[in-house]
């Protein structure tokens, strides 16, 4: 009698401090899976004297509790995810409460920093690892190939690491990093990827905001774009903020969002010259994978014979891997806010690096045609990556696209 006492004043107690502060609906036009929403509470007072925001979907007479994540600033939104598939016309229903003692869900995964790297982790696991330090060439190799400001190494979820740095045949590659190639400052010319011309690098300058919680953990971090050639001391020719995020989907998926911010404090800005190099997001694969072992599929039919310069926006690589499914891959997404979306691409050929096919791919905004950036003036490319062990088909890959594509309108009931 005790017990079922002391859980009726839980519950009275509970919904005496509850307080309904939102009702909303979302419709899905498109099949969808694993889909990150948020809804604006610009229109309702969430600054409330209660502890926290509580979202339940409502399933006929019950409320089930997801885990939610409120993020503030210019715009006030609550964050969550739709796991697993929901089809095309299925409308769901949710509720919002502010309550005083809320049943919380601690953060999956979470950031650790030591003196090179931030980590995101779930458990022990490393899915991936940003070097804010500097990292030095091996010994008798130009030191002007140092660098920071990269994700190395990115794993599966089995373990097994995709990327790699410093390869014999491009000691300039960096894992996944954003290489802006061909630019130019007024009238001279200034590379910020091939390294050993000295002509620019990039730099981390410092962390502006890290997060951790039920639905996502991240960082934002500030990278340099550092012109050595201008007259007197070295200048800042972009000011790029990476956002950096992963999502809380469990064990068996990683999904993480790659958002670059670029602004010129430049006079008259920087021009990105068209060349089949240079762009948002760039990935050099493992040294385990070449062109017997290694596929790609793009979201118009392309493989790795016709990939190199066309437009996808998507695009999936695949490889052997030591995990239990015996492949791992990367699907990387261009949002449609994108510059030259469906964006074009830098695949390497078949024949690549003396006819062994290593794997190289990037998303490439000005493969075919400059792109001006006016100075004080902010330009954003989004990308998604979902990391996987195992196959991924198209009719999947389509769905992840479509729940980067847009966030599902949420109508407030």
């Amino acid at each position: 009698m005790k017990t079922v006492l002391s859980i009726a004043l839980i519950l009275i107690t509970q919904t005496l401090f509850a307080q309904q502060i939102a009702k909303f609906s979302i419709k899905f036009s498109e099949d969808r899976i694993n889909t990150p929403v948020s809804v604006s509470l610009d229109a309702i007072n969430y600054n409330t004297d209660y502890n926290a925001l509580v979202l339940y979907e409502i399933k006929g007479n019950e409320e089930i509790v997801l885990p939610s994540q409120l993020e503030t600033g210019h715009s006030a939104r609550l964050w969550f995810l739709l796991k697993g598939e929901t089809a095309k016309g299925t409308v769901r229903d949710f509720i919002v409460k502010a309550e005083e003692n809320p049943l919380t869900e601690n953060a999956h995964i979470t950031l650790k920093k030591d003196h090179r790297d931030l980590a995101l982790q779930l458990g022990e696991h490393a899915i991936l690892k940003y070097r804010h330090a500097v990292t030095f060439p091996p010994e008798g190799v130009d030191p002007l190939y140092k660098r920071s400001g990269y994700i190395h190494p990115l794993s599966s979820p089995g373990g097994k690491v995709l990327t790699r740095i410093q390869a014999p045949d491009h000691y300039h590659h960096y894992g996944i990093w954003g290489p802006w190639t061909k630019t130019h400052i007024d009238d001279r010319a200034v590379d910020f990827w091939n390294l050993k011309g000295g002509q620019g690098t990039v730099k981390f300058a410092g962390f502006l905001s890290e997060a951790e919680g039920a639905v996502y953990s991240g960082f934002e971090a500030l990278q340099q774009h550092i012109d050595f050639g201008a007259p007197g001391e070295d200048q800042i020719a972009m000011n790029e903020i990476l956002d950096v995020r992963a999502w809380n989907l469990g064990n068996d998926v990683w999904m993480v969002d790659y958002t670059t911010s670029l602004n010129s404090p430049l006079k008259n800005g920087i021009m990105l010259n068209a060349y089949r190099y240079g762009g948002g997001i760039g990935f050099r694969a493992t040294e385990t994978w070449h062109k017997d072992n290694c596929t790609v599929l793009t979201s118009d039919g392309k493989s790795r014979v016709d990939a190199d310069g066309s437009y996808a926006r998507w695009c999936l690589v695949e490889g052997e891997s030591d995990v239990k499914e015996g492949r791992s891959g990367i699907l990387f997404m261009s949002h449609p806010s994108n510059r030259m979306h469906p964006e074009p691409m830098r695949v390497w050929p078949l024949n690549s690096n003396g006819g062994r096919g290593d794997m190289y791919f990037e998303f490439v905004p000005i493969r075919h045609d400059d792109w001006q950036l006016n100075p004080k003036q902010t330009y954003t490319l989004k990308y998604r990556m979902i990391i996987f062990d195992g196959e991924l088909d198209a009719e999947t890959a389509e769905k992840y696209w479509n729940s980067f594509a847009s966030i599902p309108k949420a109508e407030l009931n």
